[in-house]
């Protein structure tokens, strides 16, 4: 005995399938919202043990003290934009100990190195 078909609908697959409401969220992607505006590219840099620990020790004390969380890369990316605005010429440097000595003389408070 042969069965009987059921009854088509008259709503198309994409009738079925698309959202009820016009202002139905968005699905979300992967991943951390961004918290930049601009545009950005995503670089891989080496660091030294030692400079992990300086950035990750910072990120813990400003959390400690002001309850914000900093990541490492909001860190660097404020370092970089102060010398940036400080308009320090790095341009005769031809060594990072140069562009180091550079940076620490601008400070003013460092003088070559040397810590009071």
């Amino acid at each position: 005995m042969a069965r009987a078909r059921k009854k088509r609908t008259s709503k198309t697959t994409q009738d079925i399938f698309s959202p009820t409401r016009s202002g139905a969220p968005q699905r979300r992607k992967p991943g951390r919202p961004p918290i930049h505006d601009e545009a950005w590219t995503k670089v891989t840099v080496v660091l030294f043990n030692r400079q992990i620990v300086f950035l990750d020790r910072l990120a813990a004390n400003i959390r400690a003290q002001s309850g914000a969380a900093i990541s490492r890369a909001q860190l660097i990316r404020a370092l970089l934009d102060a010398v940036a605005d400080a308009d320090i010429d790095l341009t005769a440097a031809t060594s990072e100990a140069d562009l180091k000595a550079t940076v620490l003389a601008r400070l003013g408070r460092y003088r070559l190195g040397i810590t009071q």
